[in-house]
């Protein structure tokens, strides 16, 4: 009732803008056009309804959400700039008491530029690095850094969390930059306080990193990092992108180093630091009728083969739950090999109609995700429908999951 009651409501706002989309069309000869300037703002809010079957028998369970996302981003003076990045999440859900409202503290920080090659900012700021679409090893400030998921888009996982506190410095040149960035131990231990700024969850301990970007050619395009900190060996890692036409990227992310196992890390297993390896490779093949089809590989070398993957499931729950939610934190795969696809049809049947849909494959126990969504945008309303499905043995990757089928409608209101 509550979905069929938000569709109504939809379906009245949509009528209302199809009404004012036709008024505009006949005001159009006779308005002046005047170039309108970027405004320091963005803010939006949106309303979404949920609903959610769970593996095997069960209640179907619902839920609703109301989210205010707000940016702001100001030259305040010359070589000054501001940014804020803020998103607040009012949840409520069948069968669950209590708050459970989040705030997601993205960015606030102060930019200085001195000259038009060098830039210095201090604040919380959300670095992301990796050039991959479904994971990103070379993304080394992403762990710990989700509150709230709202879509398991992997644009909007990269976008929605926290940034971490720093200092960053960056030089510019004609074919490329030198970043490098500073991040200090600043709490002891996560909140899960609904308005903490939660440094504990990215500030845990002190990090830095050093990324060096350099343009070959018109078609390749390779940068080179390096990061680490307390408790943790130097990482290198590697983002390249090639052009070989103008239809398709193909793109390789790799991160090496040496450090544990995931079991190791969550206290599962003894010590076994080794060299590992994660990477992420693919490509994105454009049609003529913009259609983006993305095929990628993913390898975590820090995850369990299937040998340990099949152990640990068989083995005590306790385990089991206490991987899962470790490697979930850092958003790792679980296992060594996945694989992910991704299509993209902008302009889809209509104009202002995306469809996108994602799978995720895990080779080692066979088990799936499957995304759908359709975005219909208008000048400031985008609505959406969406759908997930996890396939999968009851404690395969994917299968274990609470929920089988998930349903979620959502309007945004861009002001």
């Amino acid at each position: 009732m509550r979905v069929a009651a938000l569709l109504l409501l939809l379906a009245s706002a949509s009528a209302a803008l199809a009404d004012d989309d036709a008024a505009a069309l006949l005001l159009a000869d006779q308005t002046t056009i005047v170039a309108e300037q970027a405004s320091d703002w963005r803010v939006f809010v949106e309303a979404a309804a949920r609903e959610s079957r769970p593996q095997g028998a069960g209640a179907v369970l619902h839920g609703e959400r109301l989210s205010l996302d707000v940016r702001f981003d100001q030259t305040f003076a010359p070589g000054w700039r501001a940014v804020f990045a803020d998103r607040l999440d009012l949840n409520r859900s069948d069968g669950v008491s209590g708050n459970q409202d989040i705030n997601t503290l993205k960015e606030a920080y102060v930019s200085w530029q001195p000259q038009p090659d060098r830039i210095a900012d201090l604040g919380r700021i959300n670095v992301r690095n990796g050039v991959a679409l479904g994971y990103n090893p070379t993304d080394y400030f992403r762990a710990g850094a989700l509150r709230s998921v709202v879509s398991l888009d992997p644009e909007s996982l990269r976008e929605n969390r926290l940034g971490s506190a720093m200092l960053r410095g960056q030089a510019l040149w004609k074919s490329g930059s030198l970043t490098a960035i500073y991040s200090p131990k600043l709490a002891d231990a996560p909140s899960t306080a609904p308005f903490s700024a939660d440094l504990g969850a990215t500030n845990r301990r002190e990090r830095w990193q050093l990324a060096l970007s350099e343009k070959l050619s018109a078609a390749l395009n390779p940068q080179w990092l390096l990061s680490g900190g307390d408790g943790q060996s130097p990482q290198l890692g590697l983002n390249v992108t090639a052009l070989p036409n103008d239809a398709t990227v193909v793109y390789f992310e790799w991160s090496g180093g040496r450090a544990p196992s995931l079991a190791a890390q969550a206290q599962m297993s003894e010590g076994d630091t080794a060299f590992r390896s994660r990477l992420a490779t693919g490509l994105t093949y454009t049609t003529a009728n913009n259609i983006s089809l993305t095929a990628e590989y993913e390898y975590n070398g820090a995850a369990l083969d299937q040998g340990g993957w099949d152990a640990l499931r068989r083995g005590p729950p306790a385990l089991y739950g206490l991987y899962r939610g470790y490697v979930g934190n850092l958003q790792d795969p679980a296992t060594k090999n996945q694989v992910f696809l991704r299509a993209l049809w902008q302009d889809a049947l209509m104009k202002h109609l995306d469809l996108t849909a994602m799978v995720r494959y895990d080779a080692a126990d066979h088990s799936r995700l499957q995304w759908l969504e359709a975005r219909y945008h208008w000048t400031r309303v985008d609505l959406a429908l969406q759908t997930q499905l996890n396939n999968g043995d009851a404690r395969s990757n994917y299968g274990a999951s609470r929920d089988r089928r998930i349903w979620q409608l959502s309007a945004r209101y861009f002001f």
